[in-house]
């Protein structure tokens, strides 16, 4: 929920225009309230379906021997992102905006806003998050890191609940928000990469600290006895 929370400054940046744009503008405060509300269900409710996805290959790593690797490798990945110069994370960012699938998406959630109900703002919800978002993929390296299928989905949610606040905020009092305030919020984007980049590298490290780094036996499962000292504290 707390990358969640540190995320959500990220989607007032970068999904920010979609919630600012709802078709709520001239309904009621209560129905105000409820559009926004089932917009934000419907991104949380494919965050968890993506959790569920990706947790599951997490557990397949998990079963060959490699969770530590893949968390290692997936936390220098997120470094070295943010270490990239300016060109190379636009161009980032512009392949995964090439995803085949975006098209399509973005072309049913130009169709949903102007339909203005609340069954449409839900789908809008559920299409956003297939929207391509760098820290969606950093929570989806952690969900993986689970290396569980209903982990990974509980992860996932908690990512989502984290980020509702200033979603919510964003939807409802969009004059907080103007593009100054989102510009300067995205600078501090990369601040948080680090962290969870950093983060998942201790997670691989087999340091044998409980829940931060755990210490895995030779079939991918958390030694007993790192178990028992999180157990006495």
């Amino acid at each position: 929920m707390a990358l969640g929370f540190l995320g959500s400054f990220h989607c007032v940046g970068m999904c920010g225009p979609i919630a600012l744009a709802l078709p709520i503008g001239k309904w009621d405060t209560k129905n105000k309230v409820v559009g926004i509300l089932l917009y934000n269900f419907g991104r949380v409710a494919t965050y968890a379906m993506l959790g569920l996805f990706f947790g599951a290959i997490g557990r397949g790593f998990s079963l060959v021997g490699l969770q530590q690797a893949v968390s290692i490798i997936l936390g220098i990945s997120i470094i070295a992102i943010v270490l990239m110069p300016g060109s190379a994370a636009a161009k980032l960012d512009s392949m995964t905006q090439r995803i085949p699938y975006m098209p399509a998406v973005k072309r049913n959630i130009t169709a949903l806003f102007k339909q203005r109900s609340f069954s449409s703002l839900t789908m809008i919800g559920l299409l956003n998050g297939l929207l391509p978002c760098g820290f969606v993929y950093m929570a989806l390296a952690g969900a993986i890191a689970t290396s569980s299928g209903i982990n990974g989905s509980l992860f996932m949610i908690l990512f989502g609940i984290g980020t509702i606040p200033a979603m919510f905020l964003v939807a409802f009092s969009s004059h907080l928000f103007s593009v100054n305030v989102r510009s300067k919020i995205r600078k501090a984007v990369p601040v948080f990469m680090f962290l969870v980049g950093s983060l998942l590298i201790v997670r691989g490290l087999n340091l044998g600290l409980p829940y931060m780094s755990p210490k895995f036996d030779d079939k991918g499962q958390i030694t007993r006895s790192c178990c028992q000292r999180a157990h006495y504290r």
